[in-house]
């Protein structure tokens, strides 16, 4: 019987908990833009922890208007389910997404993370038409080198859907994050072998900028 009342208060209190989940970093966005409205028709990063950890993405990227809004642990679900505070209220003439890296470890499938790009897109281009998406395809991080094969294929399902749609495109970083072997190039990520290094984002905006450019 305890089992059972357990079970039933978890079921209660599990959707409030996810629904809260966010808040904080939300709440910590507002109160940014509170403190400096960011103008519109800027360039805005969004998606986990390789977003908010990007300390110095605008210095390394040396571009006006940059937003950064990650949020660490985040999943592609959860941008979608987001995407209004998150994308449209900034009014971006670019959002660069990146996220899946979680999806995988969380036991996504592939075409799961290509189906969420897809409902991202949709919800951003519903409400701006003429904002540019672009999605940085997922790295091979050495810790999760179990899920290699799989961020290989959500890259080329992701790439595939892009190929010659206007306002959307794939930048691939996975493939200079490999060595001549193949592996997870380690001197690219911090101790824990998970999140990018200076190093790594040092090679992230060298990727990243010229296709911003255009």
């Amino acid at each position: 019987m305890k089992r059972i009342f357990l079970l039933a208060l978890l079921v209660l209190v599990a959707p409030a908990a996810l629904a809260q989940r966010w808040d904080e970093d939300f709440a910590a966005f507002a109160a940014a833009d509170k403190l400096k409205p960011p103008e519109r028709g800027g360039i805005l990063f969004v998606g986990s922890s390789s977003i908010r950890l990007w300390e110095k993405l605008e210095g390394q990227l040396e571009m006006p208007l940059l937003i950064k809004r990650g949020f660490g642990g985040s999943q592609l679900s959860d941008c979608v389910e987001h995407v209004q505070r998150l994308v449209i209220g900034y009014a971006p003439k670019v959002v660069v997404l990146y996220a899946g890296d979680n999806d995988l470890a969380a036991g996504r499938s592939p075409e799961y993370i290509r189906d969420q790009f897809i409902a991202f897109v949709k919800e951003v281009h519903q409400a701006l038409p003429e904002t540019r998406v672009a999605f940085v395809s997922i790295k091979p991080s050495p810790s999760r080198r179990i899920y290699l094969d799989n961020a290989r294929e959500a890259n080329g399902l992701i790439e595939a859907y892009a190929k010659g749609k206007k306002n959307i495109e794939y930048i691939d970083v996975f493939t200079p994050m490999l060595d001549k072997k193949g592996v997870p190039r380690p001197e690219l990520f911090r101790a824990d072998a998970l999140h990018l290094n200076e190093a790594g984002y040092e090679l992230w905006a060298s990727i990243i900028r010229p296709r911003l450019l255009r």
